[in-house]
């Protein structure tokens, strides 16, 4: 049965709005997008949903759905994985009652709770999982304060959230691992991190060699690497070795965002997340305080001149943390206009780029055009004229996710979760 969608309004994802827009949905895919005036006359049996706004489903091209109440390593290894996974799937509904609709998780129970979206047994977005993060040992996705062989013994198991490995032939086990476990992508942290508690945002992680050789056996599966990059060594180091996206990018500088941009190779910036910790900073472990605050600066102006340099950037907000920040995703779209970038671009980032950050896998998604994944929200105001709308859930009034309603004034098929 044909969908009609009538909206005051249409935002395509790539290319400017159209008011007075029609889209029609033929089971998972759209069939026509366009003005109303010239739409295709109504068939004997299409339902009509007269909206504001209508616009691709959002993405988030970096999220860990690992169900952690709080940003601490320790003690989440030490969480049952049935617990964390209960708290991942009512993130998920968040997620989706958003307005996201697909996204990439580089880092957590993605590939099991993919299965389970898939088999519609839980809401959710679609789901495009990394698996267990490559991290070298004592590395950002090791817990330092664990003893070495818990936290291999919990990789072994597949509930760690990173995989350890050293040399060029671990790393190479470590790929095909998650490419056995069907990851659509390879996440590797090319930098230390914040969140862990010994290895510092600058300092570079993996050897040439070695990130050589994670991209190389990725890319003989058709799937692109991700790179956690703060620093800039390690920001080079991922470029060089060819990976697709670098993860945050901190201490990004010209040099290196003129190679992003030789190299075509796509900024995840993750402003949200950093916004997010500063805020909380009272209730963070002291080394993520201390960390989060060491970046935080250089990252705003590391995402300005990203933007200025014309580095293709796709919105991602590194949410980690169970709880209500999920659901709030858009938020980031006004991130990326606060450094700089026009709404469109901004949207662009979030719809019709963002499913370019997984290369080959990429499905067709995130554009208001025939023949891409019927995935599209419906908001209450035009976001062009009202940015609140970004991270706002209940300006989201309908969703329809591979062409069936999941969420709608009349029928919610979502719940909200509090």
């Amino acid at each position: 049965m044909r969908q009609r969608i009538v909206a005051e309004v249409g935002i395509p994802g790539r290319g400017e709005p159209v008011e007075g827009a029609t889209v029609l949905l033929e089971g998972a895919e759209i069939s026509w997008f366009g003005p109303t005036a010239v739409a295709p006359k109504p068939s004997d049996g299409e339902t009509v949903t007269e909206v504001p706004v209508v616009m691709p489903g959002l993405w988030d091209c970096h999220t860990h759905f690992v169900g952690m109440r709080n940003p601490d390593l320790e003690r989440y290894s030490l969480t049952s994985t049935v617990v964390a996974a209960a708290r991942a799937t009512a993130d998920l509904a968040r997620t989706l009652e958003g307005g996201v609709t697909s996204v990439r998780d580089v880092g957590g129970h993605g590939l099991q709770l993919a299965r389970a979206v898939a088999e519609g047994s839980i809401p959710g977005p679609t789901v495009h999982a990394a698996g267990q993060i490559l991290s070298m040992t004592g590395g950002h996705a090791d817990v330092h304060s664990l003893p070495l062989d818990w936290v291999n013994e919990l990789a072994a198991c597949g509930s760690g959230l990173g995989l350890l490995c050293d040399g060029v032939p671990e790393v190479l086990k470590a790929v095909r691992t998650n490419l056995r476990r069907n990851a659509r992508l390879i996440k590797v942290c090319a930098s230390g991190g914040v969140a862990s508690e010994v290895d510092h945002p600058m300092h570079q992680q993996f050897s040439p060699e070695e990130l050589g050789a994670i991209v190389a056996e990725a890319a003989r599966a058709d799937r692109i690497v991700a790179a956690h990059c703060h620093g800039k060594a390690g920001i080079m180091a991922a470029l060089e070795a060819g990976v697709s996206t670098i993860e945050h990018g901190s201490y990004l500088d010209e040099e290196a965002a003129d190679l992003m941009v030789q190299t075509g190779a796509i900024l995840v910036p993750t402003r949200f997340v950093v916004e997010d910790l500063m805020a909380n900073s009272g209730n963070l472990p002291a080394y993520v305080a201390r960390k989060a605050a060491l970046v935080a600066d250089r990252h705003e102006q590391a995402l300005k001149l990203a933007v200025a340099k014309g580095v293709r950037i796709a919105a991602g907000c590194d949410l980690f943390v169970s709880g209500e920040n999920h659901g709030r995703n858009g938020a980031e779209i006004r991130h990326l206009i606060n450094a700089g970038m026009t709404d469109l671009e901004a949207i662009a980032a979030a719809t019709a780029v963002a499913p370019e950050t997984l290369g080959p896998q990429a499905p067709s998604s995130g554009r208001l055009e025939a023949g891409y994944d019927a995935d599209v929200i419906a908001l209450d105001r035009n976001p062009l004229d009202d940015r609140s709308v970004w991270g706002d859930p209940g300006a989201v009034t309908h969703i329809w996710k591979s062409g069936m309603s999941v969420k709608s004034p009349q029928a919610p098929g979502t719940p909200r979760v509090s």
